[in-house]
């Protein structure tokens, strides 16, 4: 697969390219964290994330699941974990630690399409204790199924305490249109207690169909039928269909892309709202 490049839209923002066309099919770009690196996401995030969401607080010592859909050769992912428990750089001791207080293990998955990227992603695993990649096609229904439902079986557990989606649901919007994206999302929000959502505005939609047409492809098969616009339809239905509902906005990356957390309703919640509803 060729190396990606930059190149900056008019809107004078940096984007991502590459000579194979295969390779930005499904926004699994080689070296992809050499133009959007890991602290472009990081510097808004609280290291003390977990704390805050009442983590640390829990009296078991069950570890706490991260997934992260769509790692890539799991830069993010590992710079992510090492964030959240207050590690440095170049630790490769996983400990409790930072927000976790030494009480709770992070135990981390991550999970890509792309087979070579997650061979990437685990050869250089400095905590492969702790931390796992694994391919999954995360639209694969019964991939997904079998693929999560093992690791979380692992702990005993139904779902993640926390599921990271950064920058992937315009992928799977191209690819597998409004009801691809919508099904993608009510997967997500049933797979955890809190949805950490990176999502990509129109602009990155319409630059990613240039990039097909100037390699010679035509347009995304479901490019000119999507309906489903921005973080106000994605938002809408995890609160709407899903049973989640926003809790923080963390402001915007480098790429001026919204970083949001979405929490699951507690059943007393979910029962009050469908109240109002009617």
């Amino acid at each position: 697969m060729a190396a990606a490049t930059g190149n900056v839209t008019e809107e004078g923002k940096t984007e991502i390219d590459s000579g194979d066309p295969g390779a930005a099919l499904f926004g699994n770009f080689i070296n992809y964290y050499s133009f959007n690196p890991p602290e472009n996401r990081l510097s808004l995030i609280p290291a003390s994330l977990l704390q805050e969401l009442g983590y640390s607080r829990a009296a078991d010592r069950a570890p706490f699941l991260l997934l992260d859909i769509g790692c890539n050769s799991g830069d993010l992912s590992i710079a992510l974990y090492r964030h959240l428990l207050g590690l440095d750089e170049d630790s490769c001791e996983p400990g409790g630690g930072g927000a976790l207080e030494g009480r709770k293990q992070l135990h981390l998955l991550g999970c890509d399409l792309d087979e070579t990227l997650i061979q990437r992603a685990q050869e250089g695993n400095p905590f492969p204790e702790t931390v796992t990649f694994l391919p999954l096609d995360i639209t694969d229904r019964r991939a997904r199924e079998e693929v999560l439902g093992s690791y979380l079986a692992r702990y005993g557990r139904p779902s993640f305490d926390l599921c990271a989606c950064l920058a992937v649901t315009m992928w799977v919007h191209l690819n597998h249109g409004d009801q691809g994206l919508l099904e993608l999302l009510s997967s997500l929000a049933a797979l955890c207690h809190h949805l950490l959502l990176e999502a990509q505005p129109w602009r990155c939609y319409r630059a990613a169909a240039r990039r097909l047409r100037r390699a010679g492809r035509t347009d995304f098969e479901h490019f000119k039928q999507l309906r489903v616009r921005g973080v106000p339809g994605i938002r809408g239905h995890l609160e709407s269909r899903c049973g989640m509902e926003l809790v923080h906005s963390f402001g915007h990356t480098a790429w001026d892309r919204s970083l949001l957390l979405f929490q699951r309703r507690s059943p007393e919640q979910e029962r009050s709202s469908k109240k109002v509803k009617k």
